[in-house]
């Protein structure tokens, strides 16, 4: 020792020093007095400290980050109220299997038991990090200050590896501001930034190409799993090499371009009748990266989308208990869908290196999207006006470039955008699935255009979801992201308001005063985003769409569309088990016409 005095860092210094590392470039959040000494850290920091007015709003803006850079996004959360605002968006992302990484305040240790301002402790002392024990990998509480840094540790790799999902490090205030050397910190410089993922071995990928070869009516159905993976590239050439015609489920979606010769489109509640039926005909069914989940399945009913047992399952995926989970398994393999896609056409084309063409299945996949877009022609052209929801989606996709990312919410833009919206590069379309969360879509897109700055980034949105967090205008306009909200807007809870009118004959509770045409002391979104600093702009006619999308592009300024729609039915040919549920033994539709 040479006497000389070793500077030790707050905690706080030390976490960011920590993001620094590991190249985090954004965390999203909210202020508040248990956090404050990780904002200071922050404020000499290269790191972007993304404020927000509500901490929902910052949730899924990292969530739609996470999806856009492939990495855990960060969140700083306060205690108690901060943590429970937040708690929706990081639900959102576990349903979704989106790494997150979730920092939070809480009560200083010294006051454990004493239930000081803002503590939860209804059941137990200093519990607050259990509330999110339902929903994240796994959630921490920090109890020394020199454990901190291996928990951080383990807090990234858990939420980026295996099935990705959110985790929480619940942190005492008096934690944070508690000074310690670098050793603990030191001590995991080395180590490694990712885990290796696993693969599948050459007998069993044999095993399963040759089932696929023989099979007459063989089915590729991928999930949102290929999209996590970045494995969309392995998945066209392993499909293009078989002839596979793929399904998606809704998070599935974009995991190829719509326009492939080979792409039938969503399954289940909202598919078409191409894809459902031959996913009922397969006599395998190559499942990659999927869950099987309710409305992909139409509520898992033989005889709507999938007849299994019957077909033959083989799955892919790197969670064990997704397999085998809704339906029977033949082949059940636990492994990475990009490198498990690798191996298999490698494999495949050392087996079958002329591979198969399938002229039949492609042909009846053009005719049938010819005349599905011939039979939506008059929709996805009416004049009319509040306009028809397909005439948004038409004009919307006719003015975005190929790359733009998609934000959805729930209702039409997310059903109808998963069975009509031509998705042109994969993983451009951010959708709330398992969790279906109203007020995804508007937040989600602040953190998208953080991560792609130079992408056209668009919220599609209805009214319902837009006026869950308005708030988030407020940081686009200090961040100055040119973002494009299109707020389709049927002065309702149109879905909702549609399968209440189905079943009870009423709307009570599902919409709005008046009518999307004329509605009663309704919300000016347009006022409302200029009166935030946004450009806003209230379409008056089905005409005036697209060139006020070109314009909203070409501006580069954040911008609020309102569009008057009419709350017309999304199509469907599968079913809902809810149906049955409201109206057994009746022939009822999930909407009324």
């Amino acid at each position: 020792m040479d006497g000389t005095a070793v500077e030790h860092k707050t905690v706080a210094e030390h976490i960011v020093d920590f993001l620094e590392r590991r190249e985090v470039r954004h965390v999203f959040g909210l202020c508040g007095h248990t956090n404050i000494a990780v904002l200071a850290a922050l404020a000499e920091s290269p790191i972007d400290f993304v404020t927000v007015r509500h901490e929902q709003i910052a949730s899924h803006a990292a969530d739609a980050y996470a999806r856009v850079t492939g990495k855990a996004s960060v969140v700083l959360s306060h205690l108690s109220p901060g943590l429970t605002n937040c708690a929706t968006g990081v639900a959102n992302a576990a349903l979704d299997c989106i790494p997150m990484v979730v920092i939070a305040g809480d009560i200083p240790t010294h006051y454990y038991g004493k239930h000081p301002h803002q503590e939860v402790n209804l059941h137990a002392d200093a519990a607050q990090w259990e509330i999110y024990r339902p929903f994240v990998k796994r959630a921490w509480r920090v109890d020394r200050a020199d454990l901190m840094a291996e928990i951080l540790e383990k807090a990234f790799h858990l939420a980026e590896s295996g099935q990705p999902g959110p985790v929480l490090v619940n942190v005492p205030m008096d934690i944070f501001s508690q000074r310690i050397p670098a050793d603990s910190f030191d001590r995991i410089r080395d180590n490694t930034r990712a885990l290796v993922k696993p693969s599948i071995d050459d007998d069993t990928a044999r095993s399963i190409v040759e089932r696929l070869a023989k099979a007459d009516r063989p089915v590729a159905y991928v999930g949102g799993g290929i999209l996590l993976a970045k494995a969309s590239e392995e998945l066209r050439e392993f499909v293009e090499h078989m002839g596979l015609p793929v399904a998606h489920s809704l998070m599935g979606k974009g995991a190829l371009r719509d326009d492939h010769p080979l792409v039938m489109g969503m399954t289940g509640f909202w598919g078409t009748e191409l894809v459902n039926q031959s996913c009922l005909n397969a006599d395998y069914v190559f499942a990659v990266g999927t869950r099987f989940k309710e409305a992909d399945c139409s509520s898992w009913y033989p005889g709507y989308t999938f007849n299994i047992p019957g077909s033959k399952v083989i799955h892919i995926d790197i969670e064990p208990q997704e397999i085998g989970r809704n339906y029977p398994t033949e082949i059940g393999v636990v492994a990475d869908a990009k490198a498990a896609l690798r191996v298999l056409t490698r494999v495949a084309k050392e087996m079958y290196p002329d591979g198969f063409a399938r002229p039949e299945k492609k042909a009846e996949i053009a005719e049938f999207r010819t005349a599905f877009k011939a039979s939506n022609a008059a929709m996805a052209e009416s004049p009319a006006f509040p306009m028809m929801p397909e005439r948004i989606l038409a004009d919307t996709r006719r003015a975005l470039p190929e790359d733009a990312i998609i934000t959805t919410d729930v209702g039409w833009n997310k059903n109808g955008v998963g069975q009509q919206f031509d998705i042109l590069t994969p993983g451009t379309i951010l959708t709330p699935g398992g969790f279906a969360t109203m007020g995804f879509g508007p937040p989600a897109a602040i953190g998208a255009k953080l991560a792609a700055p130079d992408r056209v980034v668009l919220s599609l949105v209805g009214d319902g979801g837009f006026g869950q967090n308005p708030s988030m205008l407020a940081t686009a306009v200090e961040l100055d992201l040119g973002i494009i909200w299109l707020v389709m807007n049927n002065n309702a809870f149109g879905t909702i308001a549609g399968l209440q009118k189905a079943h009870y004959g009423l709307t009570y509770g599902t919409t709005f005063p008046g009518t999307a045409a004329a509605p009663t002391n309704g919300p000016g979104y347009a006022e409302i985003a200029q009166a935030y600093g946004a450009e806003g702009v209230r379409v008056t006619s089905a005409d005036e769409l697209l060139p006020a999308l070109q314009a909203a592009i070409a501006s580069g300024k954040p911008t609020v569309l309102d569009v008057a729609m009419i709350n017309n039915p999304t199509p469907t040919t599968g079913h809902w088990n809810i149906l049955d549920i409201y109206s057994p033994d009746k022939d009822v539709s999930h909407v009324s016409t």
